[in-house]
């Protein structure tokens, strides 16, 4: 009786295993359907072409070309037993719609190991397009020649980062992993585009929220070289991490591939001990030594906000930067708490000459040609004071006022109306513009006037 019952229930366990059997080979049939191509795996509408591989990431992720409902996209692949970031990145990418500076996710498929994610393609990453041997910008010039400053694309490249970080923030997502192999370059008709990606480390402020708590088990998350000091002191995370990051990323822009803090081995101390150690290599740039060094900041809630940086003269073009002179010279007479504030900086603004061992300001008339001078006295009664800041202002405002009625010979110097005059005067006088910045923003950045140069759209 008892070898019966035996073989009974044995018989009943033997049919259960044939059937979850069953069920598990239907299911892995459902979900990657047979192909005759043995480079390609077929999951529902996504096809992935095994044989392209784009790149290789740490913890068992590879990037590979694909088919998205017969569109191209870039399939990320992920290996489900190292991680549980493909589904919350799903959920990050879900959470917000379509931005520009933010690559797109098309959908996600999964089989027995592998989560695949579908997301917009692009040429490369930020990574391999600052390498000089990179083919993807044709005739197309990162820096300008012999000024070692960008060109006006990769500043385009820089904002549309801070774009979609502005973006991201303004949803209350910090990124956590903003670097330049996160950051993906797409080739469009006349440009290119940058776009944040990788969300996978992610994490969204809840309600009321101002901060992410930071135990010391996350210290493995993130990338080296690539948290803040506030990170790596297990402190809280806000979104000052991400702005950390992104003085980083800029300064690995405008530099062509170097961190403000040094190489991997020591890239960590170093941000500890609040050692940029690169950061001098930007000193003829005073615009980005200024932002990068306000980004970089160890006290994390002194480091701008996102759409701060966004506003910043670094990314103004050569119309901005004169209109925003000629209009605070207009003004600077109307405050003489200002008006003083703005002649101190004559030191940093005004070239300077060794006299007897001692660095002497020279008056800028002796940096500007002549020629200018003596035109534009012709519409200024009171003459100038060579040695004032605001008399300078005053020459620049003239000048464009004028520009019209300049002799060729005078044109021919200076250049083109915005352009060809703000490269004259910026190559003359490169700390000018930084520093009446910096004298003018606390007492107009709430002015209505001048919402236009510090919460332009």
């Amino acid at each position: 009786m008892v070898l019966v019952d035996l073989y009974f229930y044995l018989s009943i366990y033997i049919r259960k295993i044939c059937h979850v059997n069953q069920q598990r080979e239907e299911s892995t049939a459902s979900s990657s359907e047979a192909s005759p191509n043995k480079n390609q795996l077929q999951l529902g509408e996504l096809v992935v072409l095994l044989s392209k591989q784009i790149a290789i990431s740490g913890g068992g992720t590879t990037i590979y070309e694909g088919l998205y409902e017969n569109e191209p996209v870039a399939v990320k692949r992920i290996l489900k037993s190292h991680y549980d970031l493909a589904p919350r990145e799903v959920e990050n990418f879900e959470a917000f719609k379509h931005h520009q500076n933010i690559v797109k996710y098309y959908g996600m498929a999964e089989n027995e190991d592998f989560y695949y994610l579908a997301l917009e393609r692009c040429d490369c990453d930020l990574s391999k397009l600052i390498q000089p041997s990179n083919e993807i910008l044709g005739d197309r010039r990162l820096w300008v020649e012999k000024e070692n400053r960008p060109s006006a694309l990769l500043l385009k490249l820089m904002r549309d980062i801070v774009s979609g970080l502005v973006f991201l923030h303004e949803l209350g997502m910090v990124h956590r992993d903003l670097k330049p192999q996160n950051v993906l370059i797409l080739k469009e008709k006349s440009t290119f585009c940058a776009k944040v990606s990788d969300m996978g480390i992610s994490r969204k402020l809840g309600a009321n929220m101002s901060s992410l708590s930071n135990h010391p088990a996350t210290i493995g998350t993130g990338t080296t070289g690539w948290k803040s000091k506030e990170w790596l002191d297990f402190k809280q995370q806000t979104p000052a991490v991400d702005l950390f990051n992104l003085g980083c990323l800029l300064f690995f822009c405008i530099t062509g591939g170097m961190h403000p803090f040094g190489e991997d081995d020591y890239c960590n101390t170093n941000i500890r001990n609040e050692n940029a150690v690169n950061l001098s290599s930007i000193k003829n740039f005073p615009e980005a030594l200024h932002l990068i060094s306000l980004l970089l900041n160890a006290a994390y809630e002194l480091r701008p906000k996102a759409t701060q940086v966004l506003h910043h003269p670094l990314f103004w073009d050569a119309k901005t930067r004169l209109f925003f002179l000629r209009d605070t010279s207009h003004r600077v007479s109307e405050n003489s708490d200002l008006l003083k504030a703005l002649e101190s900086t004559a030191g940093e603004v005004l070239r300077k000459e060794t006299i007897c061992l001692a660095n002497v300001v020279v008056s800028w008339n002796k940096t500007i040609d002549d020629d200018i001078i003596k035109h534009i006295l012709k519409y200024e009664e009171g003459g100038y004071n060579f040695s004032s800041v605001r008399d300078l202002l005053r020459l620049i405002r003239n000048i464009l006022r004028h520009y019209e009625q300049l002799p060729d010979n005078i044109k021919n110097r200076v250049g083109s109306l915005h352009e060809g005059l703000d490269d004259y005067f910026r190559r003359q006088f490169p700390e000018l513009l930084i520093e009446v910045y910096k004298v003018a923003y606390p007492y107009y950045r709430d002015y209505e006037y001048y919402k236009k140069y510090f919460e332009r759209e």
